[in-house]
């Protein structure tokens, strides 16, 4: 069985949740996030935390009430806390400008690039290269920054590109002349 399954999940002081069945509400200071989960897993709320077992002892099963019960967990820390990550573009004549809902990507190509933001999704662009991308949900906040880190990812010879802030990036040697 899986050792991160078997853990209780706390709920936070702020977070307010709602067990229906297969169906998890959580609503909390940064937003609200529902999930439908399969009928492989028990979900259960009781003495202020959630309880994830698995139905039967199938493969599919085992697999999935370890990952249910951290996604729910990352629900419950999303609502209240909320998840961010950092960009940083290095580049010559590289920028990015926000323009609503779009954000527009200069990135050494022949035609701009934009990025449609999701709702829930809050994304701030400071100095025209440093990006923000925060939200309640840890999957579209991740998503979103694979989507724009795969424009252009950082490149190991001149550093250039987009780099996600606490990531490394080896670098290499360039060629060298006899």
């Amino acid at each position: 069985m899986s050792r991160i399954g078997k853990l209780p999940i706390p709920v936070l002081d702020k977070a307010n949740v709602v067990v229906d069945g297969q169906t998890v509400r959580v609503d909390g200071p940064k937003g609200q996030l529902e999930k439908t989960f399969d009928g492989s897993i028990n979900i259960e709320l009781a003495d202020g935390e959630i309880r994830v077992t698995p139905e039967g002892s199938s493969r599919h099963a085992r697999a999935m009430f370890g990952t249910a019960r951290s996604i729910i967990n990352n629900m419950v820390i999303g609502v209240v806390d909320g998840y961010e990550k950092k960009l940083e573009i290095k580049g010559v004549g590289f920028r990015a400008v926000l323009e609503g809902d779009l954000l527009d990507l200069a990135l050494g190509y022949s035609h701009p690039i934009k990025v449609k933001i999701p709702q829930g999704i809050t994304v701030k662009v400071d100095q025209n290269t440093k990006i923000s991308v925060s939200g309640a949900d840890k999957h579209m906040v991740g998503e979103i920054t694979a989507t724009i880190y795969s424009y252009f990812p950082a490149e190991p010879y001149k550093g250039k590109g987009v780099h996600i802030v606490g990531q490394y990036v080896r670098r290499k040697e360039g060629k060298k002349s006899a």
